[in-house]
């Protein structure tokens, strides 16, 4: 794993901004990157380390308030990002735009802002230079029952008997029938299908229900075996990072932005078991390599990888000029059977 050389002290907070002349307005808009990457078997997120009240760290997505310099928001997003990861940024889109007023985080008491834009954006994972504070991190860390390739996850069983408790808990028939709807449509239970793209919404529904550590400490209670349901992170910001892999799985499908991912070139495996470790789910083979070809998303180099660990396979390339001769050009996955 990708580790830069830290300093021993964690980044300042970065909201606090109580030293700056222009904290007022400083603090009304707040940005936050889901920065995306991914080796052939595990996609990555880049984190920094945060201080938190209670233990040494916590960590974060990259953050920061909207200054005065910053002309657009995505530069000031930019900005930040390269001041606490030295990492330059190339595919950025707009996320979403999270708002709750007189938000307050439990970890450090430091005010927040009213609104965060959220932003998505794509590297060729990179090693974090200088003195940046900043780790690649496997997002099925904050999310393990996310990950199908090898099956249902186990974490799944305890949580969907949690979930299940919780939902016979309701005050009223009505709201039990509400809870028990989510819980089919998000997890496929009772029979339904699992969605991979519904990220957001399975962990909505955990924070909901108290299983992740993020609601006991939302609501100042001591955290106890919630942190079975991944790992938390800073504020909303296993939120936002469920936001960003709920619209990369939905996006792979209609627009090639996995090749933002990729080497300059690969192996059709490779290219698989990426776009499986982005989804979480195993595809087959063979129609996952006569989808691509039908699209014609990439084109040979003329060489070949022995790197494979068997017969050497040859070396594509994508195929830039998809982009103008079709609108939705991408991969439209289809698992090769449910839980496999």
């Amino acid at each position: 794993m990708a580790r830069a050389a830290a300093a021993p002290a964690a980044l300042p907070h970065p909201f606090d901004d109580s030293s700056s002349p222009r904290a007022g307005a400083a603090l009304s808009i707040g940005l936050s990157a889901a920065i995306l990457a991914a080796t052939i078997q595990e996609p990555r997120v880049l984190t920094i380390r945060l201080p938190a009240a209670d233990t040494n760290i916590v960590e974060a997505l990259p953050s920061g308030p909207l200054e005065a310099e910053h002309r657009t928001l995505e530069i000031g997003l930019r900005a930040w990002v390269e001041r606490q990861t030295s990492q330059t940024l190339g595919y950025v889109e707009q996320l979403y735009t999270f708002g709750d007023r007189d938000r307050v985080t439990a970890e450090t008491a430091t005010a927040l802002p009213a609104l965060i834009v959220a932003y998505l954006a794509l590297v060729r994972e990179a090693r974090p230079a200088g003195a940046a504070d900043a780790e690649w991190r496997g997002w099925y860390r904050y999310f393990p029952w996310e990950d199908w390739r090898g099956g249902k996850p186990a974490v799944l069983d305890a949580i969907e008997a949690r979930l299940t408790a919780w939902a016979v808990a309701a005050k009223s028939e009505t709201e039990r029938r509400l809870r028990e709807e989510r819980l089919g449509l998000a997890f496929g239970s009772h029979g339904g299908a699992w969605n991979e793209e519904l990220v957001l919404e399975r962990y909505e529904l955990l924070y909901e229900a108290g299983l992740v550590p993020e609601a006991m400490r939302d609501l100042g209670r001591p955290i106890g075996d919630e942190a079975a349901t991944g790992t938390a992170m800073a504020l909303d910001h296993r939120r936002i990072l469920a936001t960003a892999i709920g619209r990369l799985r939905g996006k792979i499908k209609y627009r090639p932005v996995v090749f933002e991912l990729m080497p300059p070139t690969f192996t059709l495996l490779q290219l698989q078991r990426t776009v499986e470790a982005l989804s979480g789910v195993r595809l087959h083979k063979q129609n996952f390599r006569r989808l691509v070809e039908q699209q014609g998303l990439v084109e040979e180099t003329g060489e070949i990888s022995a790197a494979t660990g068997g017969r050497p396979a040859r070396l594509v390339r994508f195929r830039r000029e998809v982009l103008l001769e079709r609108p939705a050009p991408g991969l439209r996955l289809r698992a090769s059977r449910r839980g496999a």
